[in-house]
């Protein structure tokens, strides 16, 4: 009976020696995912757009960069908001997607309002450096950034962050494309940092990402586009 009750535990300890490895391998494997920044190759130069090599899918839509962070990402647009939640902009499978535009908006950014999401990652990965945003001088010092649309980039858009709040997933007024209006208000009345220096556009962008892993909440940074 001993010999079977050791030969058992030896199973049940091999069983959960296993599982954790395969968790550390699948965090490694995400993180290095998320920290992959060869796409940084491709990267349009206005006017001039991506290189004719660059293996980005034909769901490129836009560049986006705020200025000294971690966010200087391709932006790819689905047909719908659930394409590119797993998968990177080489149209490969990967858990920390990309960076994406609202299916709802325009591909070349003229509507008043544009949604972009992308997934919180850790280590200030992908939208998890909005993170930073939530401490009013951080968001000061860092409101700059650029917008480069199309693959050919013919249209350079800058960009100024102006405000940061969090949301619910379900409040309609923050996260559908045609309600600039009610935003500007929940803005002004919600705001958890707003900085009044920056200069007003009837045109903004918002950066949505989640909080925490399992919640309906949403970290929304705002920034005006300049034409």
């Amino acid at each position: 009976m001993n010999i079977i009750y050791e030969k058992f535990m030896f199973v049940v300890f091999l069983v959960a020696l296993l599982i954790v490895a395969y968790g550390l391998y699948d965090a490694w494997y995400v993180y290095n995912k998320a920290g992959d920044d060869s796409y940084l190759k491709y990267k349009p130069i206005p006017g001039q757009g991506v290189p004719n090599d660059a293996p980005l899918t034909e769901d490129y839509v836009a560049w986006l960069t705020i200025d000294d962070t971690n966010i200087d990402y391709p932006v790819m647009q689905g047909d719908n908001n659930m394409k590119y939640l797993n998968m990177n902009p080489y149209g490969e499978y990967s858990l920390s997607g990309s960076i994406f535009l609202d299916s709802r908006n325009s591909a070349d950014f003229t509507d008043d309002y544009s949604i972009l999401y992308g997934h919180h990652m850790e280590y200030g990965k992908m939208f998890g450096a909005l993170d930073d945003f939530l401490d009013k001088k951080y968001m000061n010092e860092h409101s700059t950034g650029t917008l480069i649309v199309g693959r050919d980039g013919s249209k350079v858009y800058d960009l100024g962050v102006f405000a940061c709040m969090k949301v619910n997933v379900y409040d309609k007024k923050a996260l559908d494309p045609d309600s600039l209006e009610n935003v500007e208000k929940l803005i002004k009345e919600e705001a958890s940092n707003i900085n009044t220096s920056i200069e007003k556009s009837n045109h903004i962008l918002v950066l949505s990402t989640c909080i925490e892993p399992v919640s309906t909440n949403r970290l929304l940074v705002f920034c005006y586009v300049y034409e």
